[in-house]
């Protein structure tokens, strides 16, 4: 096990960016970057003992100041869109940016948290090497109240599972729904489509959304709909079907309601990859997930690592999250905390390979 800390560039305004690598014994590495705690990549093995990268990203840090597509980001203080581009709490109104539609926000707004610095530092433990990033934001930052600390571990473990733990407070009560925005793609970050590739999610229920992308406050049951993933299908499937639901979207990119949920860790999702047996399996003890196909990517925001194209669908997001818009939902629970309370959750992204001589995995 190891955890490198190397120079990543510098960034148009002067400030120096760091990169660290986790490595662990099977040769298995996980990159992040302290400009936003971002999740710049993950090298696994195939069932030919091929090593590639299978989380989209960026050679450089100026596109991760900028990051067009959000690869990899850890995103806060809110994850997902708020309808209207505002909450109440304690019967105080507060306005966050437009950058939705012109009336929404999404991802907490323009004054994102790929623009900040954190401070970090790297330890050896039982699981694994670790980097913890902290940042520090203080009230009104974003348009949200209450200084907040934050904090984001990851950890690779032997078992190359990568291991997220957020670990938040604030002074006064205000909204805490971090996730990681990772784009995954099981055949290589450059590979293209991820049509292929299987799904399955531990969901009946999901929140159907309206026109405009913000959740319409119902839970809705997946039977009979293109978004029914309780049994693993090919995303491409049903990604272009004739429903209401997945036009709005224009593919996939939905909550997801937990099976079970009640605050331990639990088996949430998997993936697959058909040809090459990379397989990958996604835990968390939050009450939502976030799947979203990567509909929306395009080819001429930034060009990826090694100078790969990111075109529509060539990633896809498992996002464990409180549900978007909870906030102002009456009926949902609401990732609202106050003095005295912790924001502590994990998720943890578990990698693993099939080979021709393996029996077929269980469910």
């Amino acid at each position: 096990m190891s955890a490198e800390v190397k120079d990543f560039g510098t960034l148009e305004n002067g400030t120096a960016v760091k990169l660290y690598t986790l490595t662990n014994g099977n040769g298995t590495e996980a990159s992040f970057t302290d400009l936003g705690a971002a999740w710049v990549s993950m090298k696994v093995r195939d069932k030919d003992g091929n090593v590639d990268d299978v989380v989209l990203g960026y050679d450089d840090p100026e596109t991760y100041f900028n990051n067009p597509t959000s690869c990899g980001e850890c995103i806060g203080r809110c994850a997902g869109r708020t309808g209207n581009a505002s909450f109440t709490i304690d019967g105080q109104t507060y306005e966050l940016g437009k950058n939705e539609g012109g009336k929404h926000n999404r991802h907490s707004g323009p004054d994102k948290w790929c623009t900040k610095v954190f401070s970090a530092e790297t330890e050896e433990g039982k699981l694994g090497s670790r980097v913890t990033f902290r940042l520090e934001t203080p009230d009104g930052s974003q348009g949200f109240p209450g200084n907040l600390s934050f904090a984001v571990s990851y950890t690779l473990g032997q078992d190359d599972s990568l291991i997220i733990e957020y670990l938040a407070s604030a002074d006064r009560k205000t909204v805490i729904n971090p996730t990681n925005h990772a784009y995954f793609n099981l055949g290589g970050h450059g590979s293209g489509s991820i049509l292929n590739e299987e799904v399955w999610i531990n969901a009946d229920r999901y929140t159907p959304i309206r026109e405009d992308l913000i959740t319409s406050g119902e839970i809705a049951s997946v039977e009979g709909t293109p978004l029914d993933f309780t049994i693993m299908k090919p995303i491409g499937q049903d990604i272009d079907a004739d429903s209401e639901q997945i036009r709005f979207a224009g593919g996939f990119d939905h909550n997801y309601c937990v099976n079970g949920y009640d605050g331990t860790l639990n088996l949430v999702a998997k993936a697959k990859h058909p040809e090459n047996g990379r397989r990958l399996k996604v835990y968390t003890d939050l009450p939502g997930l976030q799947f979203y196909t990567g509909n929306s990517l395009k080819a001429e925001a930034a060009h990826g690592k090694g100078g790969a194209v990111y075109g529509p669908r060539t990633g896809y997001c498992f996002e464990t999250q409180f549900f978007p818009d909870a906030v102002n939902k009456a009926d949902w629970e609401k990732p609202v905390f106050g003095p005295g309370e912790e924001y502590h959750h994990f998720t943890v992204y578990r990698f693993a390979v099939k080979t021709d001589a393996d029996e077929e995995e269980e469910d």
